[in-house]
């Protein structure tokens, strides 16, 4: 029965180029799409919730990434004048990561260093974790396209090999194809939405490493501050 199939397939394909149609057969994208079955649908509102996330999140890390090279220095020169009301106040009008941190340090001066230090982490820490919210769901939809794809992989050549032996000897290749559409077509799908989720969390990870990293040096230059001794 599946020598038959071949065989057919092969005369097709070779009645197709004799006539010289071959490079006349074409197939819209969007007839691959609906070839897929309800699969195909579901990955489509995954691939719409990663762009979603990944443009939404890239517009806030990167506004947060923004740095003012002089914020330090005239905070640095606010507390050695002791205009603590001016340092909060360049803070409250920073509105960033680092200018909410500070901000936070200079609302604990005159604590012991250990309770701002520890004051500075905890907002560094919710700051954070604001940046990462959502990201965990690209790394989610990068796991879990494939394997959708892959199910419809599998639920295509089930509904291929039920339609062969409902077919009996009486093959048909388009009675087959739609089950074979269905089993390529959702494997690439799977992919594509997979592999592209994927860049898009790793872009969104090294991007908030970054803030990390700026946020960890300038704590550490703002207890550095607070450590000098008084002139």
């Amino acid at each position: 029965m599946v020598l038959t199939l071949i065989l057919q397939i092969q005369e097709s394909a070779s009645e197709i180029m004799a006539s010289g149609k071959g490079d006349e057969i074409t197939l819209p994208i969007w007839d691959l799409v609906v070839k897929g079955g309800w699969i195909m649908a579901i990955l489509g509102i995954l691939s719409l919730i990663t762009f979603y996330i990944f443009i939404e999140r890239y517009i806030v890390i990167t506004k947060a990434s923004k740095e003012d090279k002089n914020f330090m220095n005239n905070i640095k020169n606010f507390i050695k004048e002791g205009k603590l009301d001016s340092a909060k106040a360049l803070c409250a009008n920073n509105n960033s990561p680092i200018g909410r941190m500070i901000e936070k340090g200079l609302s604990r001066i005159g604590k012991p260093l250990n309770d701002i230090n520890a004051a500075i982490e905890n907002v560094g820490k919710l700051e954070i974790s604001r940046l990462e919210k959502n990201v965990a769901g690209l790394a989610t939809i990068a796991g879990a396209a494939p394997m959708l794809g892959f199910l419809g992989t599998v639920i295509g050549m089930i509904r291929a090999f039920y339609d062969m032996s409902m077919a009996g000897n009486n093959i048909d290749i388009e009675l087959l194809s739609r089950g074979i559409y269905q089993a390529m077509i959702t494997t690439v799908g799977g992919l594509v939405v997979g592999i592209t989720a994927y860049i898009f969390y790793n872009i969104l990870v090294a991007k908030i490493e970054k803030v990390v990293y700026r946020l960890e040096i300038t704590a550490s230059e703002f207890m550095d501050v607070l450590n000098e001794p008084a002139s």
